[in-house]
């Protein structure tokens, strides 16, 4: 019987393929994607390895084993960046990042000569950073939410203090001389001839540490938020855009590109209605805690996770001087910052794809479906989800793909991980099929989303057989 079966399903999917290669002759892409340029991409990467070699070569003999691993962790985290797809180089984009940071850097002679990159990453995580040795990266996860080209340009001059001001080799330096101070070393050792409670007196220890690191690195920012001030004052901007964009980060980590998604309605259809016991809250005796049973985070803890601390200490030490400083909300072009800020949108959602989170990706693309936005990629992204969702669960492999409940989600994302956990293979197949069915009219010249129903044919097919 179980050969029979694998026979019977390859001739489904021969039949299948043939009838959408006949039919597929004048299907379009469901959606086109910013075309990157490769050849710049590898110049960046380039001129990081050349910074590199010049970097290391410069390294004293002192603790140079540790010195020269951290250098090449940091030179890691600049490859797999600069040459993989998070990274944009499309042409619009590169150019108008690069004419946003030359408002700055010419009205700055500082930083006139620096071995600056500044590139757009793909990355959903709302932040920009400088890596250290001269890239710096500012996060689509960021850019969509700011509200003007002088909020774009306060973060980018505060990057560009941090790579002035060589933070991340102060930072190394500092890790290194704790990791061979006398005193750390005099601790372990005493700490290995202990026979008590030496787990808790390590905890201890390394709280001590992490939170010396801590501390040293707030104070950066705001030696950054300093400098990178003074920076912002010659370029002709908006200071009070400095307020605005504190405020924006401030609650950056509740705000979500569109509402939660309303599972009952967009997974609903006429011929299979939505099961309510697929998102029913109910008490666990055996397994992990229920997320509404776990405390709330205290504010001090708040804070501290945050993807921007002390937004409001720093509009208290800078809010005075950012008044004083007249100019614009805009320079370079304002048209393009919206129409990148709309562009960015589909290009995050599906980097989340490539990075191998199904389930965020499902939830995002449920997301933009139900607020009819790249409407056509949402419908395509969700059959594909669906799909990989049966693959996995098929062969026992759900979690590496999707998430589980925790308190650090939002409660929509809970609901639908909830949903996934429970959904049996065949109701995966069956909703999915119903899905496409739904939804075949309007994709009907998507030959993408051709090949996804197919595929969701065929998996129903060789569950029912």
């Amino acid at each position: 019987m179980g050969l029979n079966r694998e026979i019977v399903k390859k001739i489904l999917i021969v039949l299948f393929l043939f009838v959408s290669e006949r039919g597929s002759t004048q299907l379009k892409p469901v959606y086109i994607f910013q075309q990157d340029d490769t050849l710049l991409k590898r110049k960046y990467y380039l001129e990081a390895l050349q910074k590199k070699n010049i970097i290391i070569n410069a390294l004293g003999k002192d603790n140079i084993k540790e010195y020269k691993e951290s250098y090449d962790n940091m030179f890691d985290v600049v490859k797999d960046f600069l040459i993989s797809p998070r990274s944009v180089t499309e042409h619009s984009a590169d150019n108008y990042i690069k004419s946003v940071a030359a408002k700055i850097i010419n009205v700055n002679p500082e930083l006139k000569g620096l071995d600056i990159r500044i590139v757009f990453s793909r990355d959903i995580i709302p932040n920009a950073y400088s890596i250290g040795e001269g890239t710096i990266v500012f996060n689509a996860g960021l850019f969509v939410f700011l509200n003007s080209e002088a909020e774009m340009a306060f973060v980018l001059c505060h990057e560009l203090a941090h790579y002035y001001l060589d933070h991340s080799k102060k930072k190394i330096d500092k890790i290194i001389r704790i990791a061979n101070s006398d005193s750390l070393k005099k601790e372990l050792k005493r700490l290995s001839k202990e026979e008590y409670k030496v787990g808790e007196q390590l905890e201890k220890l390394l709280k001590t540490l992490s939170f010396d690191i801590r501390r040293h690195s707030r104070d950066g920012e705001e030696e950054a938020d300093r400098i990178g001030m003074l920076f912002f004052k010659n370029t002709g901007y908006n200071g009070n855009s400095f307020v605005t964009l504190m405020q924006l980060l401030d609650k950056i980590d509740d705000t979500t590109l569109f509402a939660p998604p309303n599972l009952q309605k967009v997974l609903s259809f006429p011929g299979y209605p939505f099961k309510e016991r697929w998102i029913k809250k109910e008490s666990v005796i055996f397994g992990a805690m229920n997320v509404e049973d776990v405390p709330g985070f205290t504010k001090k803890e708040k804070d501290s996770l945050k993807t921007h601390p002390d937004c409001s200490r720093r509009i208290a030490l800078l809010a005075d001087s950012a008044s004083k400083i007249n100019g614009r909300d805009f320079q370079v072009d304002k048209a393009l910052f919206g129409k990148l800020k709309q562009d960015f949108i589909p290009e995050i959602v599906e980097e989340v794809y490539k990075s191998g989170n199904i389930s965020f990706n499902l939830y995002l693309s449920l997301q933009m479906l139900q607020e009819n936005k790249y409407a056509d990629l949402a419908v395509f992204s969700i059959v594909r989800d669906l799909n990989l969702l049966f693959t996995h669960q098929k062969e026992h492999k759900l979690g590496l793909i999707i998430d589980s409940e925790n308190r650090f989600f939002s409660e929509g994302y809970n609901t639908l991980l909830r949903m996934l956990y429970r959904l049996r293979l065949n109701e995966i197949a069956d909703l999915n099929v119903q899905f496409c069915s739904f939804y075949q009219e309007q994709m009907k010249n998507y030959q993408d989303f051709e090949e996804e129903m197919i595929k969701a044919k065929t998996y129903q097919q060789s569950n029912n057989n």
